[in-house]
């Protein structure tokens, strides 16, 4: 015997829902936390370190406040120094991933490594989103299960849109599950709610669900390419960053290049040729040459880190203070450039702040989404026994309280 498709469909629904639910919700609230993360963290630290400029004061050198800012954390190289637009806002310098030291532009004081209790926080909500919380090998084992549960996730919402379509056209039968009801008995009520909430916040979470699997997903990045119409890169693994090389400058100049003298000066250097290069820029970040580099590359944000189209590539040649090679979004190929939105899809950060708090009002929707399917699959698979009151001889149940 054939099953009819709505009911294969509902089955795989609830299947889906069940397998994946208690993931799928880690992943929810986390992803409520992470809305703000940028704003949340650049409050906290600018708070606590905003500074007026004093009169006649002059900008540090980049080399110095990189100076000053690797003298407090000796156990570790510094790897770039992001610079804002905004004169008072700290440099910050980064000393690999995950840590960074503040520094006041025009005195030169180490205001610390910023909102540090925050950043940890925010961490952890992330390594839980993205890990479940794990750590070191355990991390591959986390990302392969939260990996397979936003696909998952991804079946629910395409299913649930499917299941929405009410079998009839009517007024009465759409208002029932396209917008909420008062004075509902609890498992009505959580159909109802399960049926709204789906349908307003499908299409946000299938454009972060779906963009979450293709950040997954080696396959899925692929098909973004294919889908586009070109090959995906050959290569997936990280390759020398641009800007870099492995070699030194002809001549005798690599000793001097190695020199950690040399390389901070390369730094302002390659800063005013950016300046120079790229006007109305928001924040411009410098990473440190390596020993014996020829180039140093440099990045140009004119907006958040959300809007990949407003940044720029820069390769710097420090000895000539020249742009000798650039890179905008427009000089990417088609899928590299969708492949980029995708990433801020993900977030909401593509949209700015109205499309965070879309992307934050979907997460929470998918909250209460698992706790009412779940609640629903509960009732559906384990029933709940019906208790019979066995009545006297009399046949009415009526009579054994003693009703007349």
């Amino acid at each position: 015997m054939t099953l009819p498709l709505r009911q294969v469909v509902f089955w795989l629904h609830l299947t889906a829902g069940v397998v994946a639910g208690a993931v799928v919700l880690v992943m929810s609230v986390t992803g409520v936390l992470l809305a703000y993360e940028e704003q949340l963290v650049a409050w906290a630290e600018r708070g606590a370190h905003a500074a007026a400029v004093p009169p006649g004061a002059e900008r540090r050198t980049l080399a110095t406040l990189v100076a000053r800012a690797a003298a407090t954390v000796p156990d570790a190289e510094p790897s770039a120094v992001l610079v804002e637009a905004e004169s008072a806002a700290p440099v910050r310098v980064a000393f690999g991933r995950g840590r960074a030291v503040l520094v006041e532009p025009f005195t030169g004081r180490v205001l610390g490594e910023g909102a540090q209790d925050l950043r940890a926080a925010l961490r952890t909500v992330t390594a839980w989103h993205r890990w479940l919380g794990q750590t070191d090998e355990g991390r591959d084992v986390g990302r392969a299960i939260t990996g397979a549960c936003n696909l998952a996730f991804l079946v629910l919402i395409v299913s649930g849109l499917y299941l929405w379509v009410p079998r009839r056209w009517n007024r009465r039968q759409v208002r029932n599950v396209a917008w909420f009801r008062g004075g509902l008995a609890a498992k009505a009520r959580d159909f109802n709610w399960h049926n709204v909430l789906g349908l307003w916040s499908a299409l946000p979470l299938l454009a972060v669900v779906a963009s979450g699997v293709v950040i997954s997903y080696p396959w899925a990045g692929d098909l973004v390419y294919r889908l586009v119409g070109e090959e995906p890169p050959a290569a997936r693994g990280r390759g020398p960053e641009r800007g870099r090389s492995g070699g030194g400058p002809p001549g005798g100049d690599a000793e001097a290049a190695s020199d950690p003298a040399v390389r901070l000066a390369a730094l302002d250097t390659a800063f005013a040729a950016a300046v120079g290069h790229a006007g109305g820029w928001r924040t411009i970040t410098v990473e440190l040459p390596e020993g014996g580099a020829e180039t140093v590359a440099v990045s140009v944000a004119r907006g958040g880190r959300g809007r990949p189209d407003l940044r720029e590539r820069l390769v710097v040649d420090p000895r000539t203070a020249r742009v000798v090679d650039t890179e905008t979004f427009a000089d990417q190929s088609r899928g590299r450039r969708v492949r980029s939105w995708l990433r801020w899809i993900h977030t909401g950060e593509a949209g700015g702040v109205a499309g965070q708090t879309i992307a934050a009002v979907a997460s929470a929707a998918a909250v209460v989404l698992v706790w009412t399917g779940i609640a629903l699959a509960w009732r559906r698979l384990i029933p709940r026994r019906r208790i019979r009151t066995t009545a006297p001889s009399g046949g009415r149940a009526a009579d054994a309280l003693g009703d007349p």
